[in-house]
């Protein structure tokens, strides 16, 4: 980092194990986002710093470009850092979290979760991203894909139940899926993957992802900040699909994450989903490391 005549310094703690009990979040009802709620550290707890020097305030000027709603999420969305193990070490902005960059030196790794939504029809709903995504704008991908965030109701790990309250959340936000059409308990997680995914030569993923699946008819208002276009497919058509991304026919991109899920998972387990024996292959034992 290089130096300037004045920093101003902010608090990143890697260990949540300094914080006894885990931070809280006060919620603006208004936008269902977290306002970090403040409290003084115990004398023993040392953090780290980070620093915003002049080189930093000139990548904030390069990204001015970036659609005004994502920039916002970049920043104020507080993913869940973890080890390889999937253990806690501490939370960064999702702006770091997905520079390339930062991914190489700190090996910054989150955890994530990707929906399988699944219709009575045992149809199975894919999005499109919208075109103003950082990462992967405009790749067909699963139902949906983001990220728990740093918050209490989130963290909760018995069950993947803070995983679950997540996807729960982001249904509504990316598809306009109500809560109640989406019980949390509802979702059958089965299993968790970890890649390493650029997307181009600034941003990429570096992700341990949670696999959920559920069967739902839902009613949908796709977000167009979040989503350009959705649709349902059976086996064969989503056969079609991947036969279209792999020789780059109508300009078809899929998300990497999918790609991984579709090529050791998908197609098994959605025998389970036509049987209604999900519980069956779940596996949260297992960390998968696909590449």
């Amino acid at each position: 980092m290089s130096s300037s005549l004045f920093s101003i310094p902010s608090f990143r703690l890697r260990s949540p194990a300094l914080l006894s009990p885990p931070p809280s979040s006060r919620f603006d009802p208004r936008s269902l986002r977290p306002i970090p709620s403040f409290s003084l550290l115990p004398q023993r707890a040392f953090p780290s710093f980070r620093c915003f020097s002049l080189t930093a305030m000139a990548d904030s000027a390069v990204d001015s470009g970036m659609d005004a709603v994502q920039r916002r999420l970049m920043f104020e969305d507080e993913c869940i850092l973890v080890d390889e193990n999937d253990r806690v070490v501490g939370h960064d902005n999702k702006y770091n979290c997905h520079l390339m960059e930062k991914i190489e030196s700190e090996n910054l790794l989150h955890r994530a979760f990707s929906v399988f939504l699944f219709n009575s029809k045992y149809e199975l709903l894919l999005q499109q991203r919208s075109k103003t995504k950082v990462t992967f704008p405009l790749v067909w991908t699963n139902t949906c894909c983001s990220h728990p965030l740093y918050r209490e109701s989130e963290l909760i790990d018995e069950n993947a139940l803070g995983v679950r309250n997540a996807a729960q959340r982001k249904l509504l936000d990316e598809l306009g899926i109500k809560a109640e059409d989406v019980p949390v308990d509802d979702f059958t997680a089965l299993g968790r993957i970890l890649y390493k995914a650029p997307s181009d030569g600034k941003w990429g993923e570096h992700e341990l992802d949670y696999l959920l699946f559920i069967v739902r008819d839902v009613k949908l208002e796709p977000n167009p900040d979040e989503v350009a276009d959705i649709k349902y497919v059976n086996r064969e058509q989503l056969k079609e699909l991947l036969r279209k991304a792999e020789t780059g026919e109508d300009g078809v991109k899929l998300s990497p994450w999918f790609k991984l899920v579709v090529d050791n998972f998908l197609m098994k387990w959605w025998d389970h989903v036509e049987k209604g024996t999900l519980k069956e292959v779940a596996d949260m034992k297992t960390i998968h490391k696909l590449v």
